[in-house]
């Protein structure tokens, strides 16, 4: 495949993550900023080499070959970042531009010898499952802190935006994987909330709320 036909894949993997239908030609086309026709083209390729089921005006879906195609892409992306901030020491912030690059890597020994190396780590620096060699991943059970009511305890285990403005909001909130949370209260008026992080109270706004995992 080529890097755009990988990025189109995994586009489409993310984008049915968050949604029980098929996925529209237009919220491919916003999600990767480009034009409804370009991406009308695109899958007309991918399903010609049987990775996408696609109908026009009918939305588009993965094959199973397209499934585990994407998985392994979100696999390389996932270690990279692992490596990145685990054995380079960047920060959790800077590490998905440089991963979105390393993805299109295509020698599979090196990923399974990268996956050995960093002893098979199971979530990346964000809180999101890693694909095994086979496409198996462990779900962990979490909510969105916005869904999570008044005196709930639970634990920061990963971010729905992990885009680096968002992340770099975090670390000067202190608030990082493995934070305790306790919800004090929830405002009715505009659903931001205070919450006690480890031993401190902070207000944080209903954005912030719905992008911060917790369990």
């Amino acid at each position: 495949m080529t890097f755009s036909e990988e990025n189109y894949l995994k586009t489409i993997y993310h984008l049915r993550a968050v949604s029980d239908s098929e996925i529209s030609t237009n919220a491919i086309a916003e999600k990767m900023e480009t034009k409804a026709s370009s991406v009308t083209d695109m899958l007309r390729k991918l399903a010609d080499k049987n990775l996408v089921n696609y109908t026009k005006y009918q939305g588009v879906s993965l094959t199973e070959k397209g499934k585990l195609s994407a998985k392994m892409i979100v696999r390389k992306h996932r270690l990279w970042e692992y490596f990145l901030v685990a054995k380079l020491d960047f920060s959790w912030d800077e590490v998905h531009d440089v991963a979105d690059q390393l993805e299109h890597i295509k020698s599979e020994k090196l990923i399974n010898k990268l996956d050995e190396f960093l002893d098979y780590p199971k979530e990346d620096p964000h809180g999101d499952p890693i694909p095994d060699k086979n496409g198996q991943m462990i779900q962990v059970d979490k909510q969105l802190l916005s869904e999570f009511d008044k005196n709930k305890i639970g634990i920061c285990v990963g971010v729905k935006d992990s885009s680096s403005e968002f992340l770099k909001y975090l670390d000067k909130q202190g608030i990082a994987l493995g934070s305790k949370i306790e919800i004090i209260e929830k405002e009715s008026f505009d659903s931001s909330f205070k919450i006690r992080l480890d031993s401190r109270e902070l207000s944080i706004s209903n954005k912030i709320a719905i992008n911060l995992y917790i369990k």
